[in-house]
């Protein structure tokens, strides 16, 4: 009996280690595939900023750029490229610059919260 005990104890912490690895795992790939995609919406940012801006110091006003680039690729990649979501990859990119100052421990909503309190503070 007491041979079966510990085998059996020996089973469950094998099981509780393997458990241990398939949890890590996947916390490590949802971690980098939310890193990738703020990586993807701060280059989105860039782009757009570069292509309103031409090389200037501002924008030109009343420029469709974000409404014109929704209307392109949102049937292609669906709501998530709108262009609210458009705008929030632009302001994103203003609030962050420096592409490597992102920080892979923030998913986008963390950013997005962010960017979106730091643009209240600038414009009170």
């Amino acid at each position: 009996m007491n041979d079966y005990n510990n085998k059996d104890i020996a089973l469950q912490g094998f099981v509780n280690d393997i458990k241990t690895i398939i949890n890590t795992a996947r916390t490590n790939a949802v971690r980098s595939v939310d890193f990738c995609r703020v990586q993807m919406y701060w280059a989105i940012g860039q782009r757009i900023v570069e292509k309103e801006q031409q090389g200037k110091e501002r924008a030109e006003y009343g420029t469709y750029l974000i409404k014109n680039l929704a209307k392109e690729i949102e049937p292609e990649y669906g709501s998530g490229f709108g262009e609210r979501q458009l705008k929030f990859c632009r302001q994103f990119y203003n609030t962050y610059p420096i592409g490597n100052a992102l920080r892979s421990q923030l998913n986008w909503s963390q950013y997005r919260i962010r960017t979106c309190c730091s643009t209240q503070r600038t414009h009170s």
